[in-house]
């Protein structure tokens, strides 16, 4: 059954508008000492804006599937000069994905999402902090669990949180951690010193630690880690006359940092070029007139992505053809220049949430958030707010559309990509599905699919075919 991709246009007039959120509700952040009570779901921490757009040679990996029945999207940033902490993320991302695919989709259940996103927490100096927020709901809970990972530019070594503290100092520490717990609602005593009990237990349960901007840490424990599973996440908060004498010398500097960050970030790698940023503009609005020739939209999801987009971009210029993106906020972070690089050559920006999560899962008021934070960082780097939204996994419900004005795209060709990475394959489906006036779903993190692109313009070009926007298609029938 082919998906009516341009009816939903229609749908949201009189939708309600909310305001844009400071940040998403699920983007892993921690809540103030007085919201970690047990069940308390997380409120963003208080830690120092970072600007992804200024690390040199910054990537987001990010993967992703559009499949209902296992649907999952991951991502962490690749900082050069960090290889180290590049590499465990990755091993724990892939630990979990691999374990979701294996467990949950395999086992069929209903009501399955893994969604790993990543938030910078310092990149200035010779320190690099990141936390990485895990909704893994195929298990009980909130199935949320967060881990910070800290990269040391001056020892050239990846450190893990509890490397903050002095080796010395862990015992005075961990004292004063169990001093704040003890007591607390379904907090068990023993339990707690079982946690701490010799050093690997340590370090895995210390695993999400950050600086505030005026020098304390905070410190999140994941359910169960603490206290019993229904009582959700404990936090820890200690403020910086306590803490700094038990700091490591990394750990002062990383506190140094959050506090007062230096304009540049330089972790000892060699010089890394700026990515090449095509310099394409659009002539002018397209005149094309749908109800005359044979349109077709080509989407793309996920991205922007360096290098990826900018190669897409070229491929798409040489053919005058015109798609649309849709954006992934945190990417849209990263990327700025390859967004804006998109609307200058006549391309349309759409907006694909900020982190990628099943937006009917979420309540009325993280909806907005995610769709109103990605809209902003978008008209940050465009000038223009989108009107359109493509929910991630095509997961759409009454309430979704209530909670925006923006106007849901779907497709009518699915190239699932995402599973089958092989350019030729990926090329095939489009030209064997392709018909008049329908949108195309493919992803620009992709290498193959980028790939495929070259071979799907030439070949439809050559059968008539015009290369249009979403909401030129859309205007034009």
């Amino acid at each position: 059954m082919r998906t009516h991709a341009l009816v939903p246009s229609f749908l949201l007039l009189g939708a309600l508008s909310f305001t844009a959120a400071c940040s998403s509700g699920s983007d892993g952040s921690s809540g103030t000492a007085s919201d970690a009570r047990p069940g308390a779901a997380p409120a963003p921490s208080p830690v120092r804006s970072v600007d992804p757009s200024k690390i040199n040679g910054l990537e987001i990996v990010s993967d992703s599937s559009e499949q209902s029945s296992c649907p999952f999207a991951t991502s962490y940033p690749d900082v050069p000069g960090a290889e180290a902490m590049t590499a465990a993320m990755k091993k724990d991302v892939d630990e979990r994905l691999t374990g979701f695919r294996s467990g949950a989709c395999e086992g069929g259940g209903k009501g399955l999402e893994l969604n790993v996103s990543h938030q910078f927490l310092v990149a200035s100096g010779d320190v690099l902090g990141v936390r990485l927020s895990t909704h893994d709901h195929s298990g009980a809970g909130s199935g949320l669990s967060t881990r910070t990972y800290w990269y040391d530019g001056k020892a050239g070594a990846y450190r893990t949180a509890l490397g903050l503290v002095a080796d010395g100092s862990r015992d005075a520490f961990i004292a004063a951690l169990k001093d704040q717990l003890k007591g607390r609602e379904g907090i068990d005593a023993t339990a707690l010193d079982a946690t701490f009990s010799d050093p690997a237990s340590r370090t895995a349960a210390l695993d999400d630690m950050a600086f505030t901007t005026d020098g304390g840490l905070r410190v999140t424990f994941d359910r169960g880690e603490v206290g019993v599973p229904p009582a959700g996440t404990y936090l820890v908060a200690l403020p910086k006359e306590t803490i700094t004498p038990w700091l490591s010398a990394f750990g002062q500097r990383v506190q140094q940092q959050t506090m007062t960050p230096s304009r540049s970030l330089d972790l000892g790698a060699a010089h890394t070029p700026a990515p090449a940023v095509p310099t394409h503009t659009a002539s002018g609005d397209d005149d094309t007139d749908c109800k005359k020739v044979t349109c077709i939209a080509l989407t793309f999801d996920d991205g922007p992505a360096a290098p990826e987009t900018a190669t897409l971009l070229t491929s798409l210029a040489r053919y005058n053809a015109r798609a649309t993106f849709f954006t992934v906020g945190q990417n849209v972070a990263a990327h700025r220049e390859l967004v804006r690089a998109e609307a200058r050559a006549g391309h349309e920006v759409g907006n694909h949430s900020w982190n990628h999560p099943d937006l009917t899962k979420l309540t009325p008021e993280q909806v907005a958030s995610q769709l109103n934070r990605t809209s902003a960082a978008i008209k940050a780097a465009t000038g223009k707010a989108p009107t359109l939204f493509r929910p991630p996994y095509g997961a759409v419900n009454a309430q979704v559309k209530a909670a925006t004005t923006l106007s849901p795209v779907l497709w009518d060709v699915d190239t699932e990509d995402w599973k089958y990475r092989d350019a030729d394959k990926v090329a095939q489906s489009v030209i064997d599905k392709a018909q008049r006036n329908d949108v195309v779903l493919m992803h620009d993190i992709h290498p193959t699919s980028v790939a495929a692109v070259p071979r799907i313009l030439r070949t439809l070009t050559a059968r008539g075919y015009h290369f249009v926007t979403v909401s030129h298609l859309r205007a034009t029938l």
